[in-house]
């Protein structure tokens, strides 16, 4: 865990809020790759993950970019309404669950709105490296979005594009991505965007390997049934029950049994857990279709199960 302090913030656009974090005894900070997020613990006991968006290589500072989110469930509320200049914040070493795949490829980065926070971070470490790529950001409105200025001043402005809904260069993504070639995709942004720019992906043939995403909000899951069951500790013999209604980490956290929560949606895979024995019922957007299929992990904050019992490697 990082003991950080807030140098500064400043409001990026309309609704969003920028933070720059050093260490608090002025140490330099942990070295992080393009794309990698901190795991912020707010008051109130909220844990909430934000994309650093800052140059990677700097060990200085962190930057975040937070969306007061209309339908927030308390962070990003707390992160606008109750931080302030010189406080100081427990977070998590960087951690990258959306890393570029490989040096050499050409690289598209799509970013809607919020979404431009790991897009940025991505950006400034290929242009440092002087690699093909090309950044496409939309946005609603320019006057709505942020870090516009900053990219049309930055040394790689020939490579980004603007795409705003009332502007004069709307986003065609059939068209960008028709030549799929050796390229990766790189999308980060509203759900209904990214499903989107990743279905014109698919649709041009490109292949699933070399699409990359990352959520900010679980997408929907088709409904189903939530059925009782109970969860068996390999370590302990302890058997829990689990209720419709209740999840298998809040059971286990009732039961004084931790393990460890961020996201509480199934994006992040900070709470994945072992399966010894059963077959979990996949309601995650962090596992791949393959990772699902082996039936050997879950993620118990959503997570559920087909069969009557699920062994737990806890």
């Amino acid at each position: 865990m990082l003991d950080l302090m807030i140098r500064s913030l400043r409001l990026e656009a309309p609704g969003i809020l920028g933070l720059e974090l050093e260490a608090a005894d002025g140490a330099p900070l942990p070295a992080f790759e393009a794309g990698a997020h901190l795991d912020l613990h707010l008051p109130g006991g909220l844990v909430r993950q934000y994309s650093l968006c800052n140059a990677p290589g700097e060990t200085h500072r962190y930057r975040l970019a937070v969306l007061l989110d209309p339908a927030s469930r308390g962070g990003s509320r707390a992160v606008h309404e109750q931080l302030r200049v010189g406080q100081r914040l427990t977070t998590s070493a960087p951690r990258n669950l959306f890393a570029l795949a490989s040096e050499g490829a050409r690289s598209l980065l799509f970013a809607g709105g919020i979404g431009i926070t790991p897009i940025l971070a991505m950006a400034q470490a290929l242009a440092s490296r002087d690699e093909d790529f090309e950044l496409h950001y939309c946005m609603r409105s320019r006057k709505l979005a942020a870090f516009v200025d900053w990219l049309e001043a930055s040394p790689f402005a020939d490579r980004v594009r603007l795409h705003a809904d009332d502007g004069p260069a709307p986003l065609d993504a059939p068209a960008l991505l028709r030549d799929a070639g050796n390229a990766h995709l790189y999308v980060c942004g509203p759900n209904g965007f990214m499903e989107h720019v990743l279905g014109c992906a698919r649709t041009a043939g490109w292949d699933e390997s070399r699409l990359h995403r990352e959520y900010f909000v679980a997408p929907a899951q088709p409904a189903g049934e939530d059925r009782a069951f109970e969860v068996r500790l390999a370590r302990s013999g302890l058997t829990l029950q689990v209720p419709a209604g209740r999840s298998v980490a809040q059971v286990l956290d009732e039961a004084g049994v931790c393990v460890p929560l961020s996201c509480e949606q199934g994006i992040c895979g900070t709470c994945l857990t072992g399966v010894l024995d059963g077959e979990p019922e996949h309601r995650d957007s962090f596992l791949t279709d393959a990772e699902r299929a082996r039936n050997d992990q879950f993620t118990p904050c959503c997570s559920r199960a087909r069969s009557a019992c699920l062994v737990l490697d806890l």
